[in-house]
């Protein structure tokens, strides 16, 4: 094959690396991009191409995490992963490993470690390398890199996620909550949370947020139940859509613009957390982005334009 057939049929391995690794679309994409140049202009042919490739992504990532991480420090709010609608990358034989790595909840665990034991902890759990890959990717020894992997592991162990095994059973839940939220029905949605839900939302001072999580299914329940029947008149639309491999939605303004996308965690048959995303930084490469603040606006309009029909009548 040529350089560029053997690349691009290790992109989807490449790209689902640095995703895990930076948790952003828009920066993966940037490293996997960066990786292709060094391959491209590199004057020697390495004897494992995929070795080369998934070292180099690494090493990018990884310097790319430790100035990001700064950034998030300052960041407004809480944050979350940049949403993912696929993973491109598949397996079958590690199907369940790849799908509750890239969960919000997995992503937002990984960044409670340093830069390398979180890419070993990638390579290795993940996607099963070698120690001897891993080192080379890392820049340490096989002894180190088997070190960082027991400190991340130890950290993961403790807060490790775990969803609903059975696809179709949480699909289905996801869906009652769906149709109860668009009917404000917030008996319908409190039935389907856990007593100690949480709602979780990142507008990273660039769109309407939360101030801090809500938490509880009752509070959950009726704050989800006033706001998106009054999204619906102003033909706010949602389409439901797996996110991080996890049920969720997209929801789009009247223009079929993105405005925000919901994943929900699920267990025991019920939702754990619900995340939002809304920061229009971390939805552009699912479409053009609605004006968040506008819609805001018109549906606090739309709660007026409500409450003061209840007081007349």
């Amino acid at each position: 094959m040529s350089k560029v057939e053997e690349f691009e049929d290790l992109r989807p391995l490449l790209f689902s690396i640095a995703y895990r690794i930076l948790g952003s679309v828009g920066e993966a994409e940037d490293a996997v991009q960066e990786t292709w140049l060094r391959f491209d202009t590199s004057a020697t042919r390495p004897v494992s191409v995929k070795g080369f490739l998934s070292a180099t992504v690494t090493r990018i990532a990884i310097d790319v995490l430790r100035s990001a991480r700064v950034r998030r420090e300052e960041y407004v709010g809480p944050w979350l992963p940049e949403p993912l609608l696929s993973d491109p990358y598949e397996d079958p034989a590690r199907a369940a490993e790849l799908a509750d790595s890239v969960s919000m909840a997995a992503l937002l665990l990984l960044e409670r470690l340093s830069p390398l034991e979180r890419s070993v902890f990638v390579l290795r759990e993940v996607f099963a390398f070698g120690f001897d890959e891993i080192a080379t990717a890392v820049g340490r020894s096989e002894a180190a890199c088997r070190q960082l992997l027991v400190r991340a592991r130890r950290h993961m162990r403790a807060g490790r996620p775990r969803f609903e095994a059975d696809r179709r059973e949480r699909q289905e839940l996801a869906t009652r909550f769906f149709e109860a939220l668009s009917q404000g029905d917030v008996g319908g949605l409190q039935r389907l949370l856990s007593a100690d839900v949480q709602l979780v939302g990142d507008g990273g001072g660039k769109a309407p947020q939360l101030a801090k999580a809500v938490v509880g299914a009752e509070s959950v329940a009726r704050l989800l139940a006033s706001v998106f029947p009054l999204m619906a008149r102003i033909h706010v639309t949602f389409e439901q859509h797996e996110i991080n491999g996890q049920p969720g939605a997209v929801f789009r303004d009247r223009d079929s613009k993105v405005l925000h996308v919901l994943a929900l965690d699920v267990l025991d048959g019920q939702i754990q957390t619900i995340h939002s995303v809304i920061n229009p930084d971390k939805l552009g490469h699912l479409g053009p982005v609605a004006e968040a603040w506008a819609i805001d606006e018109e549906v606090k309009w739309n709660r007026r334009r409500t409450q003061c029909r209840g007081r007349r009548l």
